[in-house]
């Protein structure tokens, strides 16, 4: 067997086997007499037909290409594993190149590989991480939004005032042209909070229920949508119900609501939450600052594009499953964006690559610093999902399964790989 490498780039290697027709030939007549079993040929058993006989009925290229596909089977796995160093990524991409009767086998295979990569200094960073705590203003906006959330509301004839609940027919106008995002039948606008534009709400006070009004509005310099920022528009609404709303007091009713028994503790509770919030948020910005600085002072090899494109499409799936989450819809976002998803793929290929730098430095470091996770801490995971789902049978199947092992394995030494990144360099500061 005769075997040559060629480095094509980014982290690939290309081998060229070849197999002599001397050395080939015990695969051929294998791979014929496994096609022999599934044809059937009078006179004889399955996978007894003669080679000559069974040639003349289904022709040598078919007997051929099944000897090939053994041979390769056999010999794929001992040419790389001698010939290639390295981490592979994902499954090598084989070819046959050639292929007649009576001459040699040549295959040629490209395997993917993680890229080199020479650490720089990844320790005494030096890096701070202010603390953080909720303030009492930002707690009382948020109690404000729950109070205005449990509002009850009683349908009026009186004229529009702030703090009312609106349905509104809203046309919009550009140069006289109509704005079809800006179409509402049966919209809902709380009055007091420019949910509209800036200044909206203004123009419809004092009007009632069935009456109709026409003004025009500049929308902002800085609004999402570039066609309308900063155009002057005309606006025609029609009133077809206004609420009076009035909002819960907060006393101890209130916070039973949200299954707490005072004010007080209901603010309490409030300000742990919005604190934790705000200390994720900081250790989010220390990290990246400690991984943009490991980053900056480490040499990669080149990246696979295999690698780039597939921590792509996972940011993608998270950004779908997070629009998903709030309650919209992802056509809806990509509309809102005017962008189509191959595009939004491109706008995410730098963090990608960005990821997957990271993700080489974590496992780098975790080999240096021999950080590893145990048997036991893997099953604790493993077996937590069981009990959550236990019974979805499809779950239990992959949650048992080899690739899952090693995804939670990898996962858990990432989290670990990460405290101690941490504990070599982010400082609190008081």
């Amino acid at each position: 067997m005769n075997i040559s490498k060629k480095d094509l780039g980014k982290s690939q290697i290309e081998i060229t086997v070849e197999l002599s027709a001397e050395e080939f030939k015990p695969y051929v007549l294998r791979g014929a007499e496994k096609v022999s079993e599934q044809v059937k040929i009078e006179g004889f058993r399955p996978g007894k037909a003669p080679y000559e006989i069974l040639k003349a009925k289904i022709g040598e290229m078919t007997i051929l290409e099944e000897g090939a596909r053994i041979a390769i089977d056999k010999t794929v796995d001992k040419a790389i594993k001698e010939n290639i160093i390295g981490q592979l990524v994902g499954q090598p991409q084989v070819n046959i190149t050639k292929l007649a009767p009576n001459n040699p086998l040549e295959y040629k295979v490209v395997v993917t590989l993680l890229p080199e990569i020479k650490l720089g200094n990844y320790k005494d960073l030096k890096i701070k991480e202010a603390a953080v705590a909720a303030k009492d203003e930002e707690v009382e906006k948020l109690i404000s939004e729950l109070r205005e959330m449990r509002a009850s509301e009683v349908i009026t004839d009186a004229e529009i005032k702030d703090g009312n609940r609106v349905i509104l027919d809203i046309e919009i106008f550009v140069d006289k042209i109509p704005v079809e995002s800006g179409r509402g039948k049966d919209a809902s606008v709380l009055i007091g909070k420019n949910y509209v534009i800036p200044g909206f709400d203004k123009n419809i006070l004092g009007l009632k229920k069935g009456e109709t009004r026409e003004f025009s509005l500049p929308y902002p310099a800085d609004h999402h949508d570039k066609s309308l920022a900063g155009k002057l528009a005309e606006f025609r609404v029609k009133v077809t119900e206004v609420y009076n709303r009035v909002l819960p007091e907060v006393n101890d009713d209130f916070a039973k609501g949200f299954g707490l028994k005072s004010p007080v503790e209901l603010k309490s509770n409030i300000k742990k939450s919005l604190t934790a919030e705000k200390e994720e948020e900081a250790r989010r910005k220390s990290e990246t600052v400690m991984l943009d600085k490991i980053i900056g002072a480490s040499k990669f090899g080149d990246i696979p594009e295999v690698l780039i494109k597939h921590e792509a499409e996972v940011m993608m799936s998270e950004l779908e499953y997070n629009v998903k989450n709030q309650g919209g819809k992802f056509e809806d976002y990509l509309t809102h964006l005017g962008k189509t998803r191959d595009q939004i793929m491109l706008d995410l290929a730098p963090d990608a690559v960005k990821r997957v730098r990271v993700s080489l430095i974590v496992r780098q470091v975790a080999q240096i610093e021999k950080i590893e996770v145990s048997h036991e801490e893997v099953h604790k995971v493993i077996e937590d999902i069981e009990k959550q789902y236990k019974g979805n049978q499809e779950v239990l199947e992959r949650v048992n399964g080899h690739a899952y092992h090693d995804y939670v394995e990898n996962n858990l030494t990432g989290k670990k790989v990460m405290e101690k990144l941490r504990e070599w360099n982010v400082h609190p500061v008081k």
